[in-house]
């Protein structure tokens, strides 16, 4: 029997021509619906434009206000971005030491100046317990406080608006320097806390001259004394002189007058060398 007389295979034949049929109408029909919806959609703006529709207007004022305030977002961010860099040029041309401590003590930023004076290349990520060690406060008394770490700890948890303090504080590298540190908290606009910003002023050569100048007054006062013993001496010998009538007595008071001179002179001289020393080096 022929294949093509067999009545299979023709059905077979038939079904799938019907199939190819099928999807070769489908595709046509969702071409031209694809087009219909182009055309619809590119032109739907324009014809309710034209008919002055609704929802074409909330449609333009939504695209309106999108636009604005994209440009309001970027004018935000252009200000902030100019405010940090104007605060971060400020921070690193001041003379004083300033840094920033996170709640838990960690420095967070920290400018030009203390890095220098605390000695650290980078003081970021430091505890304030790393950077101070053992460095005290110093009282008024001149006696050593409370600890420079635990002072700090103290008010970051106690959130202590201002504290002000002096402190000897040695650098990594062993050089011994007078501070003047402030710490300052820091609040948000809620009034939580962010953290402490710490003032550092280097006060290592104020102090150098407050003791030339506490050593100049001891030196001061001794000379006062000495010129003192010396003139009542000195008074004492002439007063005799005059008195006395024997030569042999009066040349040794007159020798023991020179004598007292001489001592006097010297002390008067070896005071005014180390004034006019002290004097030149804090000229230089």
């Amino acid at each position: 029997m022929s294949l093509l007389g067999n009545p299979l295979v023709l059905r077979l034949g038939l079904i799938f021509l019907g199939i190819a049929l099928g999807f070769a109408v489908t595709v046509i029909f969702m071409r031209r619906m694809r087009r219909s919806l182009s055309a619809e959609i590119s032109f739907a703006p324009e014809a309710a434009a034209a008919e002055g529709s609704p929802l074409y207007a909330v449609i333009q004022q939504l695209k309106q206000q999108k636009y604005e305030l994209q440009t309001v977002q970027q004018a935000e961010r252009r200000r902030a971005k100019t405010s940090e860099n104007i605060s971060a040029a400020i921070l690193s041309h001041l003379s004083s030491g300033v840094m920033f401590l996170t709640p838990d003590g960690l420095v967070r930023q920290a400018n030009a100046a203390a890095r220098h004076i605390l000695g650290f290349a980078s003081p970021v990520g430091v505890t304030a317990a790393q950077i101070f060690r053992a460095a005290t406060e110093i009282l008024a008394s001149g006696e050593a406080g409370a600890r420079i770490s635990d002072i700090v700890h103290h008010g970051l948890r106690q959130k202590t608006p201002f504290h002000q303090f002096e402190t000897v504080y040695l650098t990594p590298s062993g050089e011994e320097r007078t501070l003047e540190i402030t710490l300052t908290a820091v609040h948000s606009s809620a009034g939580e806390v962010l953290g402490s910003a710490c003032l550092i002023n280097d006060q290592t050569e104020v102090a150098k001259i407050r003791r030339e100048e506490f050593l100049r007054g001891e030196v001061s006062s001794e000379m006062g004394l000495e010129l003192h013993k010396s003139v009542r001496a000195i008074s004492g010998y002439a007063q005799r002189l005059q008195l006395g009538s024997d030569l042999e007595s009066a040349r040794q008071l007159g020798g023991d007058i020179a004598a007292e001179a001489a001592h006097l002179e010297h002390s008067i001289g070896g005071f005014l060398s180390g004034a006019s020393k002290g004097r030149a080096v804090s000229v230089s």
